[in-house]
């Protein structure tokens, strides 16, 4: 059974491929991904990894934690589940939240 880990304080030069490159000394890997900003497309500075078996991804967390990569010295842990979050609402025409003045467009009509 596959094993995520996570990995922080990647150098924003640091590609999908230099990670899986970097992590294949410990073992095999599934899938290695640099999470990149949504607009910028710039690297967030952190990634995931997952390991084939739970030994391999246990001997990447030894041997490759506090390991420099691309100048950057990283850290590995294992890969905490994401927590369920409740649905945010962003406001309809009935709970628009936020400040609460009237709305006026072009100083005259209101909507």
């Amino acid at each position: 059974m596959s094993k995520k880990l996570f990995v922080g304080s990647l150098s924003w030069n640091t590609t999908d491929e230099s990670l899986q490159q970097f992590f294949s000394q410990a073992g095999n890997v599934v899938s290695a991904k640099v999470i990149t900003d949504r607009e910028s497309g710039r690297s967030r500075g952190f990634g995931f990894v997952e390991m084939s078996t739970e030994e391999e991804a246990q001997k990447a967390v030894a041997e490759l934690n506090d390991k420099e990569l691309d100048g950057r010295t990283i850290k590995v842990n294992e890969a905490k589940p994401m927590e369920d979050r409740p649905r945010r609402d962003f406001g309809s025409r009935d709970n628009r939240g936020g400040d609460r003045r009237p709305r006026y467009n072009d100083n005259r009509n209101r909507y």
